[in-house]
């Protein structure tokens, strides 16, 4: 194990760090940074106004970049390369450098997500922040600066690999073409906004073999005979809040509504609600239950690493099979055919409706994060506090991606088997992420 200078990382717990603390690497203390950073990103992709798959690569790559500079010291950690598609080794430190490999870890993650975002002056506020935190611990220059390079050039290896994923030859392919046949995707209400991201399928995956790995049985056949399948999967949208529990109804759907964009229309004036993610609001779920686990950062960075990736598949996958179906939303049908001032609980998203985003990346996420923390682990999700909602209480992560999917349904904006289906390609996903990717040993 290479030599490495341990400082703690909370100004407010010591006054200097001239001396190495043999506690470091186990004090939980030190993930603070990490799950600053994060939030911060996070903060940023909100600002930014990135879409659920667009934001879900940002968290993977900057991700992966924290974790692969801190396993580097791990003996009992794994290296993601030769893991991840196409990932090649990272950079060795100098085995004759000394490094603080948290200060490294952060720096390369802050400069993976500011590549990848617009408001890069934002990033760059936050990491002036931390580096002047940093320089008050007074470790050794030479350190410092080791580790700030150590992190340069982590950042610059796992940004050479994202330029490789076909991101960017996927922002100059041909826009959403509005089908003729009445089954298919029409652009929804009230900004009736191009499909978003029509050529996610081809973004590289991570784990998976493929976007079309965990293909879903194809939706139901829409038919508008009353004695139909899909009428009666039509109607259950339609009549969701006619049930006596409406109003919990109500609150699951607002609760994980998580739309990045809510465009709101009153008379002549026009302007839009910012939300978290989906991906996000699983992000910060991790967040809550390393905290409480009180974890180490190594442990902290696998566990956002882990999940990141779960999402960023799930999102491949799911996207694959919107494209492929271009299944039309409940709110076009229901306003064509049944009542046209009929309005969905939630805002449409401007994408196909089967599968079900949110089941998808939730089951994924869930099942992850059950693999790393274990079944039962009761939490409770503070996350959308800060967007005006209450806390609300799981048993587990499973139980929380159940809320998750099915609340598309109380919201109005997916047929059950969207939600049942995207449930079971998100198991799908998840469990092949748990099989296949290995960190700690």
């Amino acid at each position: 194990m290479r030599n490495t200078l341990l400082y703690m990382v909370l100004i407010l717990a010591i006054a200097s760090c001239e001396t190495p603390n043999p506690n470091f690497q186990e004090d939980a203390r030190q993930a603070d940074y990490l799950h600053r950073s994060m939030k911060q990103l996070t903060d940023v992709i909100v600002h930014d106004i990135f879409s659920p798959p667009v934001a879900s690569r940002i968290y993977a790559y900057a991700s992966i970049a924290a974790y692969e500079t801190l396993q580097v010291e791990k003996d009992n950690y794994k290296a993601l390369a030769g893991q991840l598609t196409d990932l090649m080794p990272a950079p060795e430190p100098s085995k004759d450098g000394e490094y603080c490999y948290p200060v490294a870890a952060t720096h390369a993650f802050l400069t993976v997500g500011k590549a990848l975002i617009f408001s890069e002056a934002k990033m760059e506020a936050f990491q002036t922040q931390i580096q002047e935190e940093w320089k008050a611990l007074n470790m050794p220059s030479k350190t410092y600066q080791n580790s700030l390079r150590y992190g340069e050039q982590m950042a610059e290896h796992i940004l050479a690999w994202a330029n490789q994923d076909n991101y960017k030859e996927t922002r100059t392919f041909p826009k959403y073409s509005i089908p003729e046949e009445e089954d298919k995707w029409k652009p929804t209400p009230p900004d009736y906004m191009d499909g978003i991201e029509p050529h996610w399928n081809k973004i590289r995956p991570f784990v998976i073999k493929s976007a079309e790995q965990f293909s879903p049985p194809p939706p139901t056949p829409f038919d508008m005979n009353k004695e139909s399948q899909f009428y009666k999967e039509l109607m259950e949208v339609y009549h969701a809040l006619d049930a006596e529990d409406k109003e919990d109804r109500v609150a699951i759907a607002s609760f994980w509504d998580c739309n990045p964009y809510v465009s709101h229309h009153k008379g002549h004036v026009k302007f839009a609600t910012k939300k978290i993610t989906p991906g996000g609001h699983w992000i910060g779920i991790t967040a809550v239950a390393c905290k409480q686990k009180d974890l180490s950062l190594m442990q902290t960075a696998e566990a956002y690493t882990r999940v990141a990736i779960a999402l960023a598949d799930g999102f491949i996958s799911c996207w694959d099979e919107k494209y492929r179906s271009k299944l039309i939303r409940p709110e076009t049908v229901i306003n064509e055919y049944l009542d046209e001032n009929w309005m969905p609980a939630l805002q449409t998203p401007p994408f196909p409706e089967y599968t079900s985003g949110h089941s998808v990346i939730s089951r994924a996420a869930a099942v992850t994060l059950t693999d790393f923390l274990g079944d039962n682990f009761a939490f409770k999700d503070t996350v959308e506090e800060e967007y005006g909602l209450p806390v609300r209480s799981y048993t587990s992560f499973l139980q929380a991606s159940e809320e998750a999917a099915i609340s598309r349904l109380y919201g109005g904006i997916h047929y059950r088997p969207a939600i049942d289906y995207g449930v079971e390609q998100g198991e799908e996903v998840g469990k092949y992420i748990v099989a296949n990717l290995k960190t700690s040993s």
